[in-house]
Order: structure tokens, then sequence, then C-alpha cells
């Protein structure tokens, strides 16, 4: 062993190798890549107000009104940026424009509604009446009543009755006597969509029932009526399946007593007015009840409504009972879309026409899915050759009442 290798500490004098150094070339490069990237997106995103982009769309066009004062002439303004209507992105609306509907002869004060599948891009446009119908279809106030849950309907000092009062007038060009089908859409009010669909698709016969739960009823309700419809508020009852299967807030129960169904009961007919009776929601338990479902057809009968029974239970003890009482009644024969399938639609309408020459008379419903609305629809334009008149359902159950 040498002095030096005693004298000095192990590796003092050992040449340390450095790595090779990185270029600063790629990592400038690459955080400048990252800048443009961001500048580039907050420059589109500011000149691009789309805060919804990729979801679906509705385009509204409102229609002048027939009353609206004529405008002033103008020339074309030179920026397009002040075009009446211009659509500005999916959450702003800058005025009615012209729509195409109008040139197919739209009836004036209508609106027309273009929706749009954000997914597939197919647009389909929809006819509804204008607000000015709400006017056409407004409530007498002869027959209401304060509650505390609000205004209810009532028989009138004079007599009147809303049942009699809010019926639609046949219009039938028939003889007197055809066979008479009245038919039912229900679940109408809670979709927008579904509900402008009815409206401007089915024939005035056929008669709306609304949920007393949906948004705009007042609004819709009018618009049906203007459009010919009588209207029925669908009233939520209890099914053997309660909670598991809830109709919806304040549901008639067999657990409460009278006196608490009728206050509910007065609650839900406190949500729209101008309705000619009420039909139930679900409730095979509740109508298969004495009890529980007295009260409220004698409740119905004393506010000079009509009652339907949507014919889903065979242990519905509706139709005794309000025969007891003497209540306007009518109960469904056939339900259309049971089975919703257009073959099988299609088979319960033969089999109601048919039910309506054997009897004179026939009363069916049906939910408002697309299919059944179609359906309907279509039926309902070639009733008239086969010598069969499709009524309102006061028709039927007021004649019912009264022989």
């Amino acid at each position: 062993m040498s002095t030096d290798d005693l004298n000095e500490p192990l590796g003092q004098n050992l040449k340390i190798q450095h790595s090779a150094k990185v270029p600063l070339v790629i990592p400038q490069a690459i955080a400048g890549l990252l800048g443009l990237f961001v500048v580039v997106f907050l420059g589109w995103a500011a000149i691009v107000s789309d805060p919804l982009g990729g979801e679906p769309t509705a385009i509204v066009s409102a229609l002048p009104s027939q009353n609206a004062p004529p405008a002033a002439a103008s020339t074309p303004a030179a920026s397009t940026d002040a075009t009446p209507g211009k659509a500005i992105g999916p959450g702003r609306y800058d005025g009615p424009e012209p729509h195409a509907g109008a040139a197919r002869g739209s009836p004036p004060g209508t609106q027309t509604i273009t929706i749009i599948d954000g997914s597939s891009g197919k647009r389909q446009e929809i006819v509804v009446p204008g607000s000015g119908a709400a006017k056409a279809g407004s409530v007498d106030q002869r027959l209401l009543e304060a509650s505390r849950h609000g205004q209810i309907p009532r028989i009138a000092l004079d007599g009147a009755r809303p049942a009699e009062a809010y019926a639609q007038k046949s219009g039938s060009a028939q003889r007197p006597d055809a066979p008479r089908i009245a038919l039912i859409i229900g679940g109408l009010g809670i979709s927008a969509s579904t509900t402008a669909d009815a409206l401007s698709k089915l024939p005035g016969p056929v008669t709306f029932a609304f949920a007393p739960y949906g948004s705009d009823l007042e609004s819709n309700v009018g618009r049906a009526r203007a459009g010919g419809h009588e209207v029925l508020m669908q009233i939520p009852m209890e099914p053997f399946d309660y909670p598991d299967n809830d109709p919806g807030p304040q549901t008639l129960l067999s657990s409460l007593s009278g006196e608490q169904n009728i206050d509910r009961l007065q609650w839900l007919m406190s949500r729209f007015q101008g309705y000619v009776g009420v039909m139930n929601f679900m409730g095979a338990r509740f109508t298969a009840s004495e009890q529980s479902i007295s009260p409220v057809l004698r409740e119905v009968a004393k506010r000079g409504l009509i009652y339907v029974d949507d014919g889903a239970s065979p242990r519905s003890l509706a139709s005794q009972i309000a025969g007891a009482n003497r209540t306007a009644f009518a109960k469904a024969d056939i339900v259309v879309d049971a089975v919703p399938t257009t073959a099988e639609i299609d088979k319960a309408l033969v089999r109601l026409e048919s039910l309506a020459r054997e009897r004179g008379s026939a009363v069916a419903y049906a939910s408002a899915l697309p299919v059944t609305v179609e359906r309907v629809a279509r039926w309902s334009k070639t009733l008239a050759g086969r010598g069969v008149a499709l009524v309102p359902i006061s028709v039927i159950a007021l004649k019912a009442r009264s022989s």
C-alpha cells in the first residue's frame, strides 16, 4: 500500500463525470405548444358563445296575431345582426321571425315549435294554438268557490253546472242514431312536447285528461278547450302496490278518513279550472273500497262534475256507487293502448267501433304516447266515412245520467 493511499481519503481525488446536459430546446418547445393551445382554446370560447353545446335545442317561432298593428315598411338592414328573429345561439332568442309554417297556411295566432334532436339533427315541427286561445277557453267565475287550497268548481246559484257549462258541442254531421264513440287521451300537461303533439294532431271531439302536476296547466287547458276539446282532471288514487307504485302528491288513500280524502281532492281540484269532470289515475285499491270511493263520488256530484272510470280495474265499485248517487258517470270499455304497438292499437280501435255499433255508444281510454296519438289521429279522419260519430265525453255521460 502506498503512502498516498493512507494519507488521502477514499474518493477524494476521483474526477466526477457529469452526465450530458439535456438541451433546453425541447422543454421550451413543449411549453410553447401548451401555451399556444391554451390561447387558441380561450379565443374560441370567447368568440363562440355556446354553453349548451351538444345538448338538444328547440327553436320557437311565434307568429304575429291577427290583431297586431301592421309594421311600418322598411328597407332591408345593411347589417345581418339587426335582422329580427336572428338566433344568436341555443340559449338566446332575439324576437319572432317569419316561419316556414306561415307559408303553408298555419292558422293566425298559432305557434310553430321546431324540435331539433341534438344527436341526429332531425327536425320536427309542431303547431300549437297561440296564447290568445286561452280567452276562448276562459273560466266561468260563477262556477268557482273559494277553498283553503284555492278556487274549486261548484254548482252556480242559478243551477249551472261545470259539466254542462264547459261541455263542447259534438259538432257531428252524423244522423242522430249514429253509433257514438268518446275517446279520452290521458297523461297530458306534464310533458310540453307530448301536450303540444296531442293539441296539434287530434280533433276537437277527443277528450283530454290532464294530470294535476304539470306546469302551465291553466294555459294548456285553455288552449285545449279553445281547440274544441273537453277536459278532465286525473285524480291520483291508491293502487294495490302503493307506495312502491306512487301516483303522486295528494294521492287519495284507503287508509285516510273521508274528510281527509275530500281535503286532498279539493287540493287537486284547485290546480286548474275549466274541466267537465274528473277521472281516476290508477286507484285499483281505492276504487275497490266502498268506504273510500263513496265520499269522493258524492263530492264530485255535489260540485256538478262528471266522474269517469278508466276501466283498468275490474274490481272498481265506481259504477254502482255513481248510479246510486245519480252522479254523471262514464266508464271506459276499452283501453286502446294496453299493448302500445301500432298493430295492437289498430286492433283495439276496430273493436271499439264494433262495440259502438252493438251498443249505440262506447268509451275508450288511451295514454298520450306518440304512437297512440299518431294512430288515433289517422283513425279519426276516416271514422265519419264509416258512419260513426266521435263525440266529447259529456255527450255520453250526461245522457246516461238523465236516462
